[in-house]
């Protein structure tokens, strides 16, 4: 067993990701001695930041942009620019290319953006208005799904529109390419065929955000926001080890708690016996979605884009029409391959110099593919994106890509190349990991998840955990 100072602990957290470390500091800044153990060399999870290509050129390894980030109720209370995190934001949160020059493009000011929809502008402001206008009343009921919200009206305004198929949802609001496609493009993120009930609550969210917060990256990449956390933790006595890959639950110190910022499959095998076989059984049932393809650009100048929109937004969706994504997606999701992927395109050092020598470009890039893909997708990727922006090829100085075995082998809670923690679907998105009144609880009163498998889902948030450390506090009797 690697060194701690204690023989003996409140907590310990398996798993150093944003929930983990966000169960840690909710846990030590009400007393608690907490240790986190985390198996790779470095704290993060999904928030890591590498030179993956050229010396100098700083790429996200998983999660780049952030509104949910900045939007986080618990993030927010706990003043992380005290700590050294700097939100950087893009001139244009997002923009959609269409063919023909055309772009939708998604503003910080709502009525910038519903005017640049033209005939759809007032069903926007419709769906759109009220939801920003009262959006920090309405977060934390959101990213606290559990329970009966705070302001039941207010949520029904969000929940309504949220619980609809995407695809139904932009085909009867909006009429234009330009609207549909910026819907359809913010709901794949949901990583399910956009004809799916509940697709529609992460296209809803995030473009409220944008208005409401932005979409910002982390100054100096996303490790920032894990270093940030990690800050405040030992602000509260908190400890970290890494270099620790737990095997079995004989290894870690005493404690009164352990939460695990882990997938469910994780969970089970570290836990062994001191879950019911019973529920381990359920764990094991947990579904996950597809996978990702990722490749991370080094460019020699930023993305020669058609659309002056696009060549100034922190994030570009590459996708074409509403049609075309939705195929994209359901693709995917049946096992294929799209020719044409929906991609989600991450611009960083637009936004802060940071992340590339002078006068040179990141790029991030990534793609939907059946879980446990190994098909190369660089290349169709790379078309998709010149489609939009002819001369890319030859901007770009070198890549990395990660097919989704690599993706699971960077982090062992990927599994299948999914970096969502599973399912989202009509039928698992309140029952992850496992259909339970507290979500985060086990049949153990010493054992707890507190991962992207529990709600709110994924998303650099922390609210996972958050939520985890309240039930730990709530269950937990010293």
């Amino acid at each position: 067993m690697p060194r701690t100072t204690r023989p003996e602990y409140d907590a310990v957290i398996i798993g150093s990701g944003p929930n983990g470390l966000s169960a840690a500091v909710a846990l030590a800044r009400e007393g608690w001695k907490t240790l986190v153990v985390e198996a790779a060399d470095t704290i993060g999870g999904g928030t890591r930041t590498k030179e993956l290509t050229l010396p100098g050129f700083h790429h996200d390894v998983c999660s780049a942009v952030h509104p949910t980030g900045i939007a986080s109720p618990f993030f927010r209370s706990l003043k992380l620019e005290d700590h050294g995190l700097r939100w950087m934001h893009p001139e244009v949160p997002l923009a959609h290319p269409l063919d023909g020059g055309r772009a939708a493009v998604l503003h910080r000011s709502l009525d910038e953006t519903a005017d640049g929809l033209g005939r759809d502008r007032i069903a926007y402001r419709v769906l759109f208005e009220s939801l920003v206008e009262h959006a920090q009343v309405l977060y934390p009921s959101i990213f606290t799904p559990i329970g009966i919200p705070r302001h039941p009206v207010l949520m029904a305004r969000f929940g309504i529109p949220a619980a609809m198929p995407a695809e139904w949802l932009a085909r009867s609001l909006f009429t234009s390419d330009e609207a549909r496609a910026l819907f359809a493009g913010n709901a794949a993120h949901c990583v399910l065929p956009l004809h799916h009930l509940l697709t529609s609550a992460i296209g809803v969210l995030l473009q409220l955000s944008a208005h409401a917060v932005g979409w910002p990256v982390a100054e100096g990449g996303s490790q920032s926001i894990a270093s940030a956390l990690a800050s405040v933790l030992k602000k509260h006595d908190g400890e970290i080890v890494c270099g620790w890959p737990v095997k079995t639950m004989a290894e870690l110190p005493a404690a009164r708690a352990y939460l695990f910022d882990t997938s469910p499959a994780v969970m089970s095998r570290i836990s062994g016996e001191a879950l019911p076989h019973g529920y381990r059984q359920r764990l094991a049932a947990y579904r996950h979605g597809p996978g990702i393809f990722k490749v991370d650009y080094a460019l020699s100048q930023p993305v020669p884009w058609t659309h002056e929109a696009c060549r100034k937004a922190g994030t570009v969706h590459v996708g074409g029409t509403l049609d075309e994504i939705a195929a994209s997606e359901r693709d995917a999701f049946e096992g294929r391959h799209s020719e044409r992927p929906f991609i989600l395109v991450g611009q960083q050092s637009l936004a802060d110099p940071t992340r590339a020598p002078a006068g040179k470009h990141t790029l991030w890039a990534y793609c939907h593919v059946p879980a446990g893909s190994t098909v190369d997708m660089e290349q169709r990727i790379t078309s998709h994106i010149e489609r939009f922006a002819p001369g890319f090829r030859d901007t770009i100085l070198a890549r990395h890509t990660m097919n989704c075995p690599q993706v699971e082998a960077y982090n062992m809670n990927y599994l299948g190349g999914d970096i969502v923690g599973g399912m989202a679907d009509v039928t698992q998105i309140l029952t992850r990991p496992v259909a339970r009144l507290n979500p985060y609880s086990t049949p153990n009163p010493k054992l707890f998840i507190c991962s992207a498998s529990t709600p709110p889902a994924g998303g650099v948030h922390g609210m996972c955990g958050f939520n985890a450390a309240n039930a730990v506090l709530r269950r937990v009797v010293f």
